[in-house]
């Protein structure tokens, strides 16, 4: 048997051109034409093909050499001979064993390789479009004449894969790496991140990738609860009575809670058909504080005044800013607010709080002129952004809800509330 070198043929204006894929293991039995390796320029993609049959004693490169014309690319031995007793071309593991009449040197093949990797056809614009999606394509079932892979036969794959939660984010981020390091380009520091916000990104990326977020924004005339809430003093002293317009949305949002029961509730396993509905109302808020936000929780927030709510939000602030907060008032919530009120801003999108199934995001409010009984009218608006879990709540309850939330906080409610 005699040994044939298969070298990188002329292929034009390429040269020193990346190997991004090399499809043929050692061992392997190929056919003339049969793609060996495929190469990248910063234009297009192209595959070299074998100019010889036989089998792949060696191979020359790797994926990421850069070769040019007559580059080696791998050694095929001669299977002329061993071909006398096979019918046809061997290409699998399978496919050997159907064949009654084993050459030794199949034999060995079959000893040195579990199983030979059939090449699936596909052009290189789709093997390329695969890569880019991470996606094996030699797992792809292809739609067309000869089981030809295309783009769309790419698209149904990953579609069909279900999302791998257990993926670590350091997996997720060797798979993308920058070409360039930060420095390159001009002066830079390296810090830790804060324990706080390395604790709380895995609740946030697990959250974003599990729930099925829908925000809804609204505004809230809060003008008789400014008024309200700007007039309060002290029967004794007569001194002026400062509580934050947050106890009064903690109120409001219980007594909506009440009324709209899906949104105290939790989803443990969307598998098993069920839900936990929660007969208490532990409101969440969420802290600004130099480690990070953190969100702690108004224990029975049904059955505390506004003035109690407003000292606990100072007490719970400051446990949070001197890192003294107990880690079990971190759990156990009904539902989160998250205000921008004291910075400013108005609509976003927050992130609903897992296992919690809804968030409420407060903006800064403004006076604005509105139209109300034929003619415009200065009131104070507050923005709000409702992000709910839209495989426990439809828009139609989330906008219920809303207008609940806003009945709440409007004309009469404020007055209803004891001090």
């Amino acid at each position: 048997m005699s040994n044939q070198e298969i070298k990188v043929p002329n292929i034009g204006d390429f040269e020193n051109v990346e190997v991004i894929e090399v499809l043929v293991s050692e061992g392997q039995s190929i056919s003339k034409n049969d793609p060996l390796i495929t190469i990248e320029s910063d234009k297009s993609s192209v595959e070299i093909p074998a100019s010889y049959e036989g089998l792949v004693k060696s191979i020359n490169i790797k994926v990421g050499d850069k070769v040019s014309e007559g580059d080696l690319i791998l050694i095929l031995e001669n299977t002329s001979k061993i071909k006398e007793n096979v019918k046809e071309k061997p290409q699998t593991e399978k496919e050997f064993k159907k064949i009654k009449v084993i050459k030794p040197e199949i034999e060995q093949i079959l000893k040195n390789n579990n199983s030979v990797t059939d090449i699936l056809p596909a052009s290189p614009k789709v093997r390329k479009f695969a890569r880019e999606l991470g996606v094996d394509i030699n797992q792809v079932e292809g739609s067309e004449k000869g089981g030809r892979v295309i783009e769309d036969d790419v698209k149904r794959y990953v579609l069909s894969k279900p999302k791998n939660n257990n993926e670590t984010e350091q997996n997720k981020q060797d798979k993308i790496k920058n070409e360039f390091k930060h420095s390159d380009f001009g002066e830079t520091e390296i810090k830790d991140i804060p324990r706080v916000k390395k604790l709380a990104s895995n609740y946030l990326v697990n959250s974003w990738n599990t729930i099925p977020h829908v925000t809804n924004h609204d505004e809230v005339d809060v003008t008789e609860m400014e008024n309200f809430r700007s007039s309060l003093t002290d029967i004794y002293t007569g001194e002026k009575i400062k509580i934050t317009p947050l106890a009064f949305i903690i109120k409001a949002l219980v007594a909506s809670l009440k009324k709209f029961p899906s949104f105290n509730s939790s989803i443990d396993d969307i598998d098993n058909g069920k839900m936990t509905l929660k007969k208490y109302y532990h409101i969440g808020i969420a802290v600004d504080t130099p480690n990070g936000l953190m969100v702690p929780k108004i224990r029975n927030a049904n059955n505390k005044k506004i003035s109690l709510l407003g000292r606990e939000l100072k007490e719970v602030s400051e446990l949070c800013r001197n890192l003294k907060i107990d880690k079990k008032e971190l759990f156990g919530g009904s539902m989160t607010i998250t205000s921008l009120g004291g910075i400013g801003g108005s609509f976003f999108t927050p992130i609903i709080n897992f296992p919690e199934v809804a968030i409420l995001g407060v903006g800064k409010s403004q006076k604005k002129q509105v139209f109300i009984d034929r003619k415009f009218q200065t009131r104070i608006m507050l923005p709000i952004s409702l992000s709910y879990d839209h495989r426990i709540i439809d828009g139609a309850e989330a906008a219920r809800f809303n207008n609940d939330l806003k009945e709440n906080l409007g004309s009469n409610f404020a007055y209803k509330l004891a001090i």
